[in-house]
């Protein structure tokens, strides 16, 4: 866009003032080079009368009209010497965005976004490197403003922001501004999702965040700065939320591979590749595996012995997986700690010991104490060996009560289990012994039975119903 276009709607909305003829805004007519142009004493003037004004503007929270006042010296500064301070650019960015938040015409508003992006690239243009010692190069860092800008006012836009936040994020890497990284991933989910780029390349652009962000948190939890900690956690969440839908297992194991292939015994690799496989619960195939297998190797944790333990058990390798799941169960993750004890009741299970997966079951239920899980596991087993533990009509059944006591203690310690826990018991309540069978036996609904076998627990004698 020309700059007199750019000029005719600021002046309009600012000052009705307009200006005509100019060129491109990149490259101003009577820029020579010098900081304050080519009449040092007017750029002087009207750089001081516009800050004034501004100034009062800002003080009174952008609410007077001194934006108004600002204005005209504003325009004489921005045309005549672009490089007399960077706060041209900072001040012109911020008057524009109150124009634009405040213009209800759609045509003027669309105007002004180009003229703000406009601003950017001047700033990026005069100003490349931050006036602060020292004196890094900051066009990434104008870039991430530029786009952040661009996709919350233009939403349209968004193929012109992926790129230009890719740029700044490749410049910056983990010096980026937290809202780059959060829009830069947010904008390359969609341009996936109107098929402008490949799906897997969400994945490697999560990737490369994962490791700024990363680098960020351990930073400031290094140096103590919990507000800024939690900050770049948040952000970490934010991005792991709009992750989750595009994570699919054949897209990261194919990037996940090769980076592996290349370095199998970088640590920080293999903990990133199998936190996400195993969060994305992609078990099959060999990378979650072996990625795990050298992780454990390189440094052994009870974490890693987890991961191991449980890809043994999803190949059905059972007695493999009881020491790893048992060094699993030494983790200071309280919820991980309770899942490697229920993995190692349903180990014992499936290998027939009963009363060890009990034991493994109760000890999970003690870690949480809300969780249903162990005891509808307990109630299945009871359930499962009823007949084997009985030798008559009457010792075949008794175990149902014990079954029925569980699913109950399972529905009361987690009411979400209630409709699948009461669909069991009525299944089982209809196993129970028939009325006759307890008269039978001279056994009296109510009263107390210890069931034998394995099992040796006192229930309640109840009729089948």
């Amino acid at each position: 866009m020309k700059l007199k276009s750019a000029i005719l709607v600021l002046s309009f909305l600012f000052s009705l003032t307009l200006f005509a003829g100019q060129p491109e805004i990149n490259s101003p007519q009577k820029d020579n080079g010098k900081k304050y142009g080519s009449d040092s004493v007017s750029c002087v003037m009207n750089l001081s009368l516009y800050r004034e004004f501004y100034k009062q503007w800002k003080q009174s929270k952008y609410k007077n009209s001194a934006i108004n006042d600002a204005q005209k010296p504003w325009e004489w500064v921005f045309e005549n010497c672009p490089r007399a301070s960077e706060n041209i650019y900072l001040d012109g960015a911020k008057m524009l965005k109150y124009r634009i938040k405040n213009s209800e015409a759609k045509e003027i508003k669309e105007e002004l976004i180009d003229s703000l992006m406009m601003i950017y690239d001047r700033r990026i243009n005069f100003f490349p490197n931050s006036h602060h010692p020292p004196h890094k190069p900051q066009k990434g860092k104008i870039l991430g403003y530029k786009g952040v800008d661009l996709y919350q006012l233009r939403p349209t836009a968004y193929p012109d922001v992926y790129e230009i936040l890719k740029e700044s994020v490749t410049l910056d890497k983990a010096s980026s501004k937290s809202a780059v990284f959060v829009y830069y991933f947010r904008v390359t989910t969609k341009m996936a999702q109107k098929s402008k780029i490949d799906t897997a390349i969400i994945v490697d652009v999560y990737d490369e965040l994962m490791g700024y962000i990363e680098q960020n948190v351990d930073y400031y939890r290094t140096s103590g700065n919990t507000k800024k900690e939690e900050e770049w956690l948040n952000v970490k969440g934010n991005i792991d939320n709009t992750f989750e839908p595009f994570a699919q297992c054949n897209d990261l194991v194919r990037v996940y591979q090769q980076k592996f292939d290349q370095t199998p015994n970088n640590i920080d690799l293999l903990k990133k590749i199998t936190a996400i496989l195993d969060k994305k619960k992609c078990h099959d195939g060999p990378l979650f595996f072996e990625a795990s297998v050298n992780l454990h190797k390189l440094e052994p944790s009870p974490e890693s012995a987890y991961l191991i333990g449980k890809m043994l058990m999803i190949q059905q390798r059972f007695k493999e997986a009881v020491p790893y799941m048992e060094e699993a169960t030494t983790m200071e993750n309280i919820e991980k700690r309770d899942d490697a004890f229920l993995f190692l009741a349903r180990i014992f299970r499936a290998s027939g010991n009963y009363a060890k997966a009990r034991k493994m079951a109760f000890e999970a239920a003690k870690i949480n104490t809300t969780n249903g899980a162990p005891y509808v596991l307990i109630g299945d087993m009871y359930a499962a060996t009823a007949k084997d533990c009985g030798t008559d009509d009457l010792t075949k059944k008794v175990a149902y009560w014990a079954a029925v006591d569980k699913y109950a203690k399972a529905k009361k310690v987690d009411p979400s289990l209630t409709e699948s826990m009461n669909k069991l018991i009525k299944t089982y309540n209809a196993y129970f012994p028939p009325t006759e069978l307890l008269f039978f036996h001279a056994l009296k609904e109510g009263d107390t039975y210890t069931v034998g076998c394995w099992i040796n627990e006192v229930t309640k004698i109840r009729a089948a119903k």
